[in-house]
């Protein structure tokens, strides 16, 4: 490509970019002037009219095929198309986390948020650390590290910015809570996460991300490469590791799940092994999606080299 074409492609991104963004802020603008719920509810139905005219619907279904070969044509559209409403509904929650978060430790199950695992949430903020967190894109994973702060557990979350640079630099000027970091994923990332397991902290990450350079592993079966930031680390600072999920339920609720710390494989001399570990994140994230398989991703080319 010529220097003039390069030129005139990233004007046009710039463009494109900032065209995208100012729709996305204006629509959030809009539905956040409307009650939570109700804002909620309008932010699922323009996704599911929305998102399967986009040529992201395309991927979802393929990728749907893909992790269940054995479910017929319907299925994967009725899928996918509820899929659109959960990733509308994440967008809508974003500008709604104070509103939906009313989880008070000492009065639970009065609100909108339940909490399994308290007992481990407690027992962790009562003992240094360090820990680490793992999820994937299911439900409103933004909860979670609220969650941790309602317990007093500070944890840095990395997270990989959006492509779109003007939404990157909105979220990462308002992801913030009382009790926790952001962490773009980009190259220092990896420091300053070491940086708080060395001080005994915790961080969280989302592990269900492509990674070009990652490890070799399965995901439904089929070839990915995942990273390997959370075995690696877990080693480095011999810290315990924990599953923890976001599962939206009907009325407008959420289940919030900690799991019990996880033991990761290990190799003949007793070090965490990078590769089998790797794996063992990919499988129970895909346990967590097979049961509520309309609140994943699937946009996402997971399986793409």
């Amino acid at each position: 490509m010529s220097p003039l074409l390069k030129q005139a492609w990233k004007r046009w991104r710039i463009v494109s970019d900032w065209t995208a963004a100012q729709a996305v802020f204006g629509l959030l603008r809009l539905i956040r002037l409307m009650p939570p719920q109700a804002g909620l509810r309008t932010a699922a139905a323009l996704g599911r009219w929305i998102g399967p005219l986009t040529p992201r619907h395309r991927v979802a279904t393929e990728n749907l095929r893909l992790a269940y070969p054995e479910k017929d044509a319907a299925w994967i559209e009725a899928t996918a198309r509820a899929n659109w409403e959960q990733m509308a509904r994440l967008a809508a929650e974003f500008v709604f986390l104070d509103d939906i978060f009313d989880f008070d430790p000492d009065r639970p199950g009065e609100g909108l948020i339940e909490v399994e695992g308290r007992e481990i949430f407690e027992e962790l903020r009562n003992r240094k650390g360090p820990f680490i967190f793992f999820t994937g894109h299911l439900g409103c994973f933004e909860l979670l590290p609220i969650c941790a702060a309602a317990f007093d557990l500070e944890v840095t979350a990395l997270f990989r910015k959006p492509n779109n640079r003007y939404i990157a630099r909105e979220i990462l000027a308002t992801r913030r809570t009382s009790g926790g970091h952001m962490v773009p994923s980009k190259a220092g990332a990896a420091w300053a996460l070491a940086g708080t397991l060395d001080r005994g902290g915790a961080v969280g990450m989302l592990v269900d991300q492509k990674f070009k350079k990652g490890v070799k592993t399965t995901f439904f079966g089929r070839e990915c490469r995942t990273n390997p930031l959370v075995p690696k680390l877990a080693r480095q600072f011999d810290c315990e590791v924990y599953p923890v999920r976001s599962i939206r339920l009907p009325g407008g609720r959420y289940r919030l799940e900690l799991k019990p710390k996880l033991a990761l494989p290990r190799t003949a001399d007793g070090a965490i092994d990078i590769a089998a570990s790797c794996q063992t994140l990919n499988d129970v994230v895909e346990s967590w999606v097979r049961d509520h398989p309309e609140q994943w991703m699937w946009f996402h080319r997971r399986w793409q080299e």
